[in-house]
């Protein structure tokens, strides 16, 4: 049984993002909810939602569906993060210049299984 989410065009820089969904790679749900909970990075907010979510699809699933404690044995199999695309701004410099800003999005995607 496994639960795959998927959030898109999140506005944080993947490179931020990944420092967290790296952390979780691999380990099982409920440890994954406590390493999130106290991590010091807004990344870790966003990530911990898309967690809640798939364990919500887990128990509410129609075929197989499984109960909130068993929910957290399951364990985080592939958890990426992507870049999405990036909002080109651009800020007003000396002598009629313009200075580019960056703001880049991601792609955060999480699998939960029971293997």
């Amino acid at each position: 049984m496994e639960s795959k989410v998927c959030a898109k065009w999140i506005r944080m820089s993947p490179r931020k993002v990944r420092r967290v969904v790296n952390e979780i790679r691999g380990k099982e749900v409920g440890k994954a909810r406590v390493m999130l909970r106290f991590m010091p990075y807004e990344a870790a907010r966003v990530v911990e939602k898309l967690l809640h979510s798939a364990v919500s699809n887990l128990v509410h699933s129609e075929q197989n569906p499984v109960s909130e404690g068993e929910a957290d044995k399951f364990k985080v199999v592939e958890a990426f993060c992507d870049q999405g695309p990036t909002q080109e701004r651009f800020q007003p410099r000396a002598r009629g210049r313009a200075y580019p800003i960056l703001k880049r999005t991601s792609h955060i995607t999480l699998k939960l299984s029971d293997i």
